[in-house]
């Protein structure tokens, strides 16, 4: 796509790009990291991936085995 378009075009999309990212709210890092780790915190307990899934409620757990004879 930008192969087809003129230098003229290729500025004006970015700088059209610019325009938004200029209006984007920006927080401090201090402020969001620390929203994160609480909220990290609050949902670990509920975290698959943390507490592991119970063999009953697994739904990847294989049905039935091989048996060659």
């Amino acid at each position: 796509m930008a192969q087809d378009m003129t230098e003229k075009e290729l500025k004006k999309m970015e700088l059209d790009q610019l325009k938004k990212e200029v209006k984007t709210e920006r927080q401090m890092v201090s402020k969001t990291a620390k929203e994160l780790r609480d909220y990290i915190e609050s949902m670990a307990a509920e975290d698959p991936l943390l507490k592991g899934i119970p063999e009953d409620k697994n739904p990847f757990k294989e049905k039935g085995g091989c048996t060659i004879s």
